[in-house]
């Protein structure tokens, strides 16, 4: 009886495989007319990628020292992103931002102009090349340490592009860093440029936004460096009756963690995207 249940299930097995999901990476190589340079991509696609539907878009930014790759091979299991993209039907576009660009315009160096390639230029490459919905309800911003920053801010400045957006970790607050991270390169020094420090730090951005324009989820370690500027910007979300998650887990600032918040981030976007398109 039973090596005919051994049998039975041989040829099930051989005959009705059990289906093996995995999305498809592809690097691509976009133009940034205003940096007027070539910039690398990683584009993650659901298996069941299909020109005859249209897929929401995570735009998902890497940190300081960084690159386009990072989210694909630097997390504890680099499957994480496939499977999820695959589990929530979402399309994932993580692109370089510079070692240390910080996402925005620098007002210094017309090499870092991340903030129009990113939220302009990227987003019309991605847009045009792929089956998206081509309207906020369709895309979401997130990212790590200085990719969290660089995924408020560019959300924060831009609600006509991204409908949600997410923090891990996130250097939300430039201000107490003045000496790290290549910010003062990209700025100048705080010292002799305090207001450009003062408009560029995400935390005094806040009033750009109105009560549930943006879906916004943060999420930091208790025993991050950034943790009190996360908390800061959660107390001055509050005060502003700004509606957000808000998660702190115990961690530090590594793959480790950010490994296991891109779970929680995806999943919340995933409900976003369903939630809008009703």
């Amino acid at each position: 009886m039973k090596l005919t249940r051994l049998f039975t299930f041989f040829v099930l097995v051989t005959l009705f495989p059990v289906a093996a999901f995995s999305a498809s990476v592809d690097t691509v190589t976009t133009y940034s007319k205003v940096m007027k340079k070539e910039i690398k991509a990683v584009v993650v696609k659901p298996d069941s990628y299909s020109t005859g539907k249209k897929y929401p878009t995570l735009y998902l930014l890497h940190g300081a020292g960084g690159n386009f790759s990072d989210w694909v091979k630097q997390t504890p299991d680099p499957e994480t992103v496939k499977r999820l993209s695959d589990e929530l039907l979402i399309l994932v576009v993580c692109p370089d931002g510079g070692v240390t660009s910080w996402y925005f315009d620098s007002p210094i160096d017309k090499t870092y102009q991340y903030e129009t390639y990113v939220s302009s230029e990227l987003v019309s490459y991605i847009d045009q090349k792929y089956s998206t919905i081509k309207d906020r309800s369709g895309r979401a911003i997130t990212g790590l340490s200085m990719g969290g920053h660089g995924a408020l801010y560019l959300a924060f400045r831009h609600q006509d592009v991204y409908g949600a957006c997410g923090s891990m970790s996130g250097g939300v607050d430039l201000r107490p860093f003045p000496e790290n991270w290549n910010i003062a390169k990209r700025l100048g020094s705080y010292n002799e440029n305090p207001e450009r420090w003062e408009a560029n730090s995400v935390v005094n951005l806040t009033h750009l936004l109105t009560p549930n324009k943006l879906s916004i989820i943060i999420d930091c370690g208790s025993g991050d460096f950034f943790y009190k500027v996360n908390v800061a910007l959660h107390d001055k979300l509050l005060d502003r009756n700004i509606p957000h998650d808000f998660i702190i887990r115990p961690g530090i600032h590594n793959f480790a963690y950010w490994g296991n918040a891109i779970a929680y981030q995806m999943l919340y976007f995933s409900k976003y995207f369903k939630r809008d398109q009703q």
